[in-house]
């Protein structure tokens, strides 16, 4: 994925202020003084992976422009509880103003950034990989793929248009086509769009012998058990990528891994991912 932008950091901060902010946060402005002051910390409540600072300190810019930031992390580091991530001084309207906005990025990105740190640490020994999926909360999806590339993770396509990906309800669409639905999708995947890598779902043996024979660079084994994963890796015997897909968990994860497998793919990295817990705290 490319790296995310000035230009995105600031839209995505400045639509989430405007959802917040509304015509103005009363509370703040009928009982802080304009004039008032103050220092607040971003701390991390528990052990994490960090990220999404750049959004809070760009959310606390966006609320004051008498606000000062510095960063005492960065994203993608692993911190204990109590580490202070971010100093945050100046305008105590624009800091209180902020705090939320603030909190929800770095809650959110940090949340995924952590879980997909622990699904890592979970195949590390084996060549497998962690990779993430379309399953993101919408309008958040660079963001979240970005969590997931500061967990250590890797990310799987971006939307439907960078990757040929035929699914078995693309296959069902095909059915009766010769010699195979999978060949015939493959085929025309490579006449429309060569450039493109394609990736074929099979749900069984006989459809992972299907794709290696029509060519595809990758083959998602989905919903398979341990012995299926460990044929499936056999038969195709390098000819192709291997993905592993259906219900991974932390439990399951390692197994998967150690069938052989090249990548697998986890949903629950950005649809499940618990919230960090983090905090603003002011300081006297």
């Amino acid at each position: 994925m490319a790296p995310l932008t000035n230009e995105e950091i600031s839209q995505a901060v400045a639509a989430a202020l405007a959802e917040d902010v509304g015509t103005g946060d009363v509370t703040t402005l009928a009982t802080v003084p304009t004039a008032a002051v103050a220092t607040a910390s971003l701390v991390a409540r528990e052990e994490m992976v960090v990220c999404g600072l750049a959004f809070a300190g760009e959310t606390f810019r966006q609320s004051s422009a008498l606000i000062q930031v510095r960063s005492l992390v960065t994203d993608g580091q692993k911190v204990p509880a109590g580490t202070v991530l971010l100093e945050i001084s100046g305008s105590a309207r624009g800091i209180l103003t902020g705090e939320r906005v603030a909190l929800n990025f770095v809650q959110r990105l940090a949340g995924v950034a952590t879980l997909t740190s622990m699904f890592v640490a979970a195949v590390r020994g084996t060549r497998a990989r962690i990779l993430d999926t379309r399953k993101t909360t919408p309008g958040w999806r660079r963001l979240e793929k970005y969590a997931v590339a500061c967990g250590g993770g890797t990310n799987h396509r971006i939307g439907l248009f960078d990757l040929v990906l035929i699914k078995d309800n693309h296959l069902a669409a095909l059915r009766g086509e010769q010699p195979n639905a999978i060949a015939a999708a493959v085929q025309r995947a490579r006449q429309a769009y060569p450039a493109l890598r394609v990736e074929v779902e099979a749900d069984t043996l006989e459809q992972v012998g299907q794709a290696v024979a029509a060519g595809a660079d990758i083959i998602l084994l989905d919903n398979m058990n341990l012995e299926q994963l460990r044929q499936a890796v056999a038969l195709v015997a390098g000819r192709a990528v291997t993905e592993a897909s259906g219900g991974v968990n932390l439990k399951s994860v390692r197994g998967i891994a150690e069938t052989g497998v090249d990548f697998i793919s986890v949903g629950a990295l950005t649809h499940s991912a618990r919230a960090a817990d983090v905090a603003l705290d002011f300081r006297e």
